[in-house]
């Protein structure tokens, strides 16, 4: 209020001396001294002008509080939109799940590529078949077409079987028979006397494959074996100490295979 009262001061004091005869004059007849009259002037004057210089202040006060609002608010937004996004794109990303082939058991069987089965639907020979599994994991049964298959065991492709036969036999039972096990095989590579692929059936370890294979060879590192594994569709190497293995004092020395396995002799 001080800045408005020296503003007004400054501008009137100039017109106090334009305006001194008529003052005087009016004031003559109203018997009011120059000061009186002046006084009521700027009294005048501020009760005009005070809502203003008010509004004008808490203007000035309050606009960078509401920019500094209205930018608090818009850079929560972004950071909410932001999360948003983020959560979005976790979201949208799939979990790629392991291949049952990996995940599993070496001892449990899972049909594979080139597995021979023998399917049965009780008092219905139409339906019953021998099929061997595709290199694309399919299988061909009347009335069902195509099924995939890979991956499944044997108990899991009896209840899928029952379920798609439903709408063609009342009550359906099925049988899977494995008669021939193609699909599991571990490989041997590099100096070994009789590389090759090697069917594995049930568990088997590293010395038990070399065995089969016939052993090293003269030229053999004992030292640099390892084994190639696929998880998750990467490879992964395994180192194999060949001579800890042999002592069999650690049973986690003489590593366990599973299918698709490739043992490299360096």
């Amino acid at each position: 209020m001080h800045w408005l009262l020296d503003s007004v001061g400054s501008r009137i004091a100039p017109l106090s001396h334009t305006l001194e005869p008529f003052v005087q004059t009016v004031g003559g007849h109203l018997k009011l001294s120059l000061k009186t009259v002046l006084g009521l002037a700027i009294s005048g004057i501020l009760l005009y002008l005070a809502p203003l210089g008010a509004a004008q202040q808490a203007g000035s006060t309050d606009g960078p509080k509401d920019k500094d609002s209205a930018s608090s608010a818009d850079n929560a937004s972004r950071k909410a939109s932001a999360t948003g996004k983020e959560t979005k794109k976790a979201e949208d990303i799939p979990v790629r799940s392991a291949n049952k082939t990996e995940q599993m058991d070496a001892s449990v069987y899972h049909i594979g590529v080139e597995d021979d089965l023998q399917i049965s639907v009780w008092k219905e020979p139409e339906l019953s078949t021998t099929v061997v599994v595709r290199p694309d994991g399919m299988i061909t049964l009347p009335l069902l077409s195509d099924i995939y298959v890979v991956g499944l065991q044997t108990m899991e492709l009896q209840a899928l079987l029952t379920e798609k036969l439903k709408p063609f036999v009342n009550e359906p039972q099925v049988t899977v028979v494995v008669r021939g096990i193609k699909s599991r095989k571990v490989y041997v590579y590099g100096q070994i006397n009789k590389a090759g692929a090697y069917p594995l059936v049930g568990r088997k370890t590293v010395l038990e494959v070399l065995a089969e294979a016939g052993g090293l060879n003269l030229f053999a590192k004992k030292g640099s074996i390892y084994v190639l594994r696929t998880t998750a569709g990467k490879k992964e190497r395994i180192p194999f100490n060949y001579n800890s293995a042999l002592k069999g004092k650690n049973a986690a020395d003489n590593l366990e295979l599973l299918p698709g396995d490739i043992v490299v002799v360096p």
